[in-house]
């Protein structure tokens, strides 16, 4: 959709919307379905091609209005996140419309799930421990709890643990592993805090860390949690989105041990802010953890597709649904690999020049590199390089190294700007080495 298109689109919608408003009187006050009433109105899957502007929007009459307000929302919530799990081959335990216990849920964002997760694990532990020991008091239960995360995992991780009470160990990493998480690491420590009286209940893997795109070995951390009994959350916020590629599914592998998972498709599958998506291997976990009934929230239809743990919801799917039809699979597979592909031309071009180093693995649309030279000197060329304005870079340290970080993430991103980027880059590295040591 071009500009001009996008200007008629527009104009076309302010005409849908101010029809509904101007004839809203002829309209039921209450919606008359039944739960599960949508799934059959759309297919089970997203479709591998667009559909036209013209039937996504006529769809909006057929499908949404008759479920207007709350059955719409959580009957296209749970029906998208099927299409997206299916979309990422997640197991069929993950999947709603199965004969499985899960199901997806849309947070705002990643460090929402994060605590949602973090916050239901803590509940079904204290419930296996008070089944087992009745007597025993639950603060004494909780203030020995502990969970883990990577050394690389997002700060958001370590805040779950400060809002939930609980303490969060951080496990280390080292280069030699590419950042990631080794399961012997993990299994060390489990056995060393069991040994202290602990009780280890929760590990948040990162498949796709903020620093350097670094990956959990799942493989081998989830048999572990499994084996502990810890819930074992997936936070893959920015990778998640490439996984409906066949090519970097892989890179996913072990999901079957996880009970959560969750990514942000408002990252890198072109849905606006806000939208993270996360799914549980039992929604039963969920409900348990913040189920409350209070006389004015029920309804016939309760329980239906409920596991949320807002009394309100925002309708993120319908922005979800128009986005997987605007573009179908393809179009989103293919918008995922041109940014891959352009990380590469830009690695390639800082592989070519003996004053730069990569830092860390190139796997998706995020090149880690820096000058060859100390730390001064890269944050003396980052500072430049967003003084001028012209590109933006966010740093991290790896190693000990002041680590510049370029991503490629925006729609327009073409070639040209991966060259015009290296170009300047360049031009401010030479003069930052001609004014410093190095």
């Amino acid at each position: 959709m071009d500009a001009a298109e996008f200007r008629r689109r527009g104009k076309e919608m302010v005409d849908l919307i101010a029809d509904y408003l101007e004839n809203i009187e002829q309209r039921p006050v209450y919606p008359d379905v039944e739960p599960g009433y949508l799934r059959s109105l759309i297919p089970e899957e997203a479709p591998e091609e667009p559909d036209t502007y013209e039937d996504v929007v006529k769809d909006i009459e057929r499908v949404i209005m008759p479920g207007a307000a709350s059955p719409a929302c959580t009957e296209l919530e749970t029906v998208m996140m099927d299409w997206l799990g299916k979309m990422l081959k997640l197991p069929e335990d993950f999947i709603a419309g199965t004969h499985g216990q899960g199901g997806g849920v849309i947070q705002g964002t990643a460090s929402e799930a994060t605590l949602v997760a973090l916050l239901a694990a803590r509940s079904r532990a204290v419930r296996m421990i008070l089944a087992s020991d009745p007597q025993r008091p639950e603060t004494g239960i909780t203030s020995k709890l502990v969970a883990y995360s990577s050394d690389q995992a997002h700060c958001s991780v370590e805040r779950a643990g400060m809002i939930a009470g609980v303490r969060m160990k951080k496990i280390p990493t080292e280069q030699s592993d590419k950042y990631a998480v080794q399961g012997e690491t993990l299994r060390r420590m489990i056995q060393e805090d069991k040994a202290a009286g602990l009780i280890p209940f929760y590990f948040c893997a990162t498949l796709g860390t903020t620093p350097s795109c670094a990956f959990d070995h799942i493989t081998e951390l989830g048999p572990i949690c499994n084996a502990e009994k810890i819930w074992m959350h997936i936070d893959a916020a920015y990778a998640g989105s490439s996984f409906i590629c066949p090519e970097f599914r892989p890179l996913l592998n072990g999901i079957e041990f996880a009970d959560s998972f969750n990514f942000n498709p408002h990252k890198w599958l072109l849905v606006n802010f806000d939208c993270s998506t996360m799914w549980v291997r039992k929604r039963s976990d969920l409900i348990g953890a913040f189920k409350m009934d209070p006389l004015y929230l029920k309804h016939d239809h309760q329980e239906s597709g409920r596991y949320f743990y807002t009394d309100n919801s925002l309708f993120r799917s319908l922005k979800m649904w128009f986005v997987f039809r605007m573009y179908g699979l393809k179009g989103l597979q293919d918008y995922i690999r041109k940014h891959v592909e352009l990380a590469k031309e830009f690695e390639s071009l800082v592989r070519a020049d003996q004053r730069f180093e990569i830092s860390a693995d190139v796997v998706l649309g995020l090149v880690c590199f820096r000058l060859k030279g100390s730390n001064e000197v890269n944050e003396t060329l980052l500072k430049r390089i967003n003084n001028g304005r012209k590109i933006h870079l966010v740093p991290c340290q790896l190693s000990g190294q002041f680590v510049l970080r370029f991503a490629v993430c925006a729609r327009t991103t073409e070639s040209r700007h991966i060259r015009e980027a290296w170009r300047l880059i360049t031009q401010l590295a030479e003069e930052v080495m001609q004014e410093l040591p190095h």
